[in-house]
């Protein structure tokens, strides 16, 4: 069976670096939304949160664990997730609002599941403008 994961953009980042570094401190990664996710406990067996960074699906942080604080109109989620950054083969995807779920099979490989590691990122965009990804 495949996991079921989560998709959202990552507003106001240029690139996976920043997210690296801000994994880097050991602590769980906090994203705060308005909505929970009504399959939180499928995402939660095993499912990432892919960040769309600058039109393009660039990495995933695996998902520890989806809370929601407070009731009614006052709640809100928590996604919290695993210092760990793994960058994903280049995936385009247009602007959307909130999050979204993503399927396994339709998740990008790992760079390190496709044979690729450490390229830069402005060639691993530039491969995919080309069509060569």
């Amino acid at each position: 069976m495949s996991s079921l994961h989560l998709i959202k953009l990552c507003v106001g980042v240029s690139d996976v670096d920043w997210l690296e570094r801000r994994a880097a401190n050991g602590k769980p990664l906090v994203v705060h939304t308005r909505m929970t996710p009504k399959r939180a406990q499928e995402v939660e067996e095993g499912g990432s949160l892919y960040w769309v960074i600058k039109g393009t699906v660039a990495c995933r942080q695996p998902i520890r664990e989806i809370v929601t604080r407070g009731e009614g109109k006052a709640s809100r989620c928590e996604i919290l997730l695993e210092p760990q950054v793994i960058r994903t083969a280049p995936l385009g995807r247009r602007p959307f609002q909130g999050w979204r779920y993503l399927q396994g099979k339709d998740a990008p490989a790992d760079l390190t599941q496709a044979g690729v590691t450490d390229l830069p990122e402005n060639l691993v965009r530039e491969l995919r403008d080309l069509g060569a990804w």
